[in-house]
């Protein structure tokens, strides 16, 4: 039928309405009624194609690391108001999608003979306020050279990194050089408790020595447990979906590139959903509890 009615508004200007519509044998109220519903459609279909190409530019500018509730974040915050379900169908009609992790081998070596120390944390992820919970782990990139490894620590409240290092090794002095990074930012508190894994790194008596004299508090999961240190373990999904290189040509490349990935896209530009305020970057999360902390004060 709706081959019937697009031929009588082609041909309405030459014959006219009434006269098609008796020859073809339907009322005119069904053609004014499609006709009504045709313009609506027709509107709705410029309307998903400026929605998509809004998306596309979006999905482009994260490299194609954003998903559907991050896409419809950054509308929102670019002023669109538009249903998340809505973005989701356009982006699945076009065959835009994020990226989905991938299991890591970890680089967990347990120590045989330091004592750990004791989990302060007991899979609590969050934290009042910045300076009071840090996390932190290790990783591998691959590069042309051979092995990068970073090393990072979060901050819990914000889910901001305050502290990294690489090196071509992962011995204790690396994960030591991210804790000082972290306390060389300032803002951690008192007792703050500096929380990874097991590893023969954060076993180590540089690192306790540190920690000790910065006034932290040490803590670790159990061993072959990655949930007991998941947030940390989490970024470096993250980074090495997002970034898009799996294999970089040398190891300055690769420093130079996870430099730029932390400070200017993860800190400052990617959205995390905070439990009150939404989706917000790790930056703008801690302007919030600074703000909030010079409201109260």
């Amino acid at each position: 039928m709706s081959e019937v009615y697009a031929f009588i508004e082609a041909e309405k200007t030459t014959f006219g309405v009434a006269l098609l519509c008796r020859l073809l044998k339907v009322g005119r109220s069904s053609f004014y009624a499609w006709r009504s519903g045709e313009q609506a459609r027709t509107a709705r279909q410029a309307a998903d194609h400026a929605l998509a190409h809004g998306i596309t530019v979006l999905h482009l500018a994260s490299k194609g690391a954003c998903g559907v509730p991050r896409i419809h974040a950054e509308l929102r915050r670019h002023g669109h108001r538009v249903n998340r379900k809505r973005v989701e169908r356009v982006m699945r009609e076009r065959g835009i999608a994020g990226v989905t992790r991938r299991k890591r081998r970890g680089l967990t070596r347990p120590s045989k003979k330091a004592a750990p120390a004791p989990d302060l944390l007991g899979r609590d992820f969050t934290a009042l306020a910045p300076g009071m919970k840090l996390v932190g782990d290790i990783t591998a990139v691959a590069t042309g050279e051979g092995w990068l490894y970073p090393a990072t620590r979060m901050d819990l409240a914000t889910r901001e990194i305050v502290g990294y290092s690489m090196a071509d090794h992962h011995r204790a002095s690396m994960v030591v050089d991210a804790l000082r990074m972290a306390a060389g930012r300032g803002g951690l508190q008192p007792d703050c408790i500096a929380h990874s894994d097991r590893g023969s790194e954060y076993t180590s008596g540089e690192l306790r020595r540190d920690i000790r004299a910065l006034g932290l508090r040490q803590s670790m999961g159990r061993t072959g447990s990655c949930y007991d240190n998941t947030a940390a373990e989490s970024f470096f999904a993250v980074l090495k979906e997002e970034i898009g290189t799996r294999i970089w040509p040398d190891r300055a490349t690769a420093r130079a590139e996870i430099f730029v990935f932390i400070e200017t896209f993860y800190n400052r530009r990617r959205l995390h959903r905070h439990p009150v305020w939404g989706y917000v970057t790790p930056l703008e999360t801690r302007q919030r509890h600074e703000q909030g902390h010079t409201l109260t004060a």
